[in-house]
């Protein structure tokens, strides 16, 4: 019988360059693999929405480009008005997608597993903003943009979720797959200034 294969990073390449990047100020590192599901509900929908926070632990987001972050660790991204990203550990994607399929059944929505679509990179540090102002055109002062907040836009010509997870600041950059080793590339040499002579 043939063993089933692991899932493999696509910043697998990446992984000596990420664990030996040294930078004053700043650090880079691949986040954990994580369940993400897509859910898209009429925000009208009380009912729904209601259903969906009793799942999660805490309620979606209603404020345009802000995240919350739920009693059960999980971390909900609004992505437009009638669209949120759910993030949880990896372990509970399947038991997750399940139980919030079972309570919105009958109710106007869609619910997709998009877990095996993305990579996150976590950028941290003193300097992380000066890093992201190098391929970023948003305004990431802490006045426009503070902890909790979460945006979809362009990083280094890659569309990227760029999520503010932390004071210090703690920048998570989810980006696709198929763009995870460049954006990877992109930021280590962004950090180059940066790094002990």
């Amino acid at each position: 019988m043939a063993e089933a294969l692991a899932p493999r990073s696509p910043l697998a390449a990446l992984a000596d360059a990420l664990a030996a990047v040294q930078a004053e100020g700043v650090t880079l590192a691949e986040q954990p693999a994580r369940a993400r599901l897509n859910l898209r509900l009429d925000p009208k929908d009380a009912e729904a929405l209601t259903a969906a926070g009793a799942v999660l632990g805490g309620s979606l987001p209603r404020t345009p480009n802000t995240a919350a972050t739920t009693v059960n660790g999980k971390t909900i991204l609004w992505l437009g008005p009638d669209e949120w990203l759910v993030t949880g550990p990896a372990a509970e994607d399947a038991a997750l997608e399940e139980t919030l399929r079972g309570r919105l059944e009958g109710r106007h929505h869609a619910l997709t597993d998009v877990s095996a679509m993305y990579a996150t990179l976590a950028l941290s540090g003193p300097r992380a903003r000066e890093v992201l102002m190098k391929g970023c055109r948003l305004d990431l002062h802490p006045r426009a943009f503070a902890p909790g907040a979460c945006v979809q836009t362009a990083l280094a010509r890659a569309n990227v979720i760029l999520h503010q997870a932390g004071d210090v600041p703690t920048y998570e950059i989810t980006v696709r797959n198929s763009f995870a080793h460049y954006l990877g590339t992109w930021l280590l040499d962004a950090m180059a200034e940066y790094r002990p002579a």
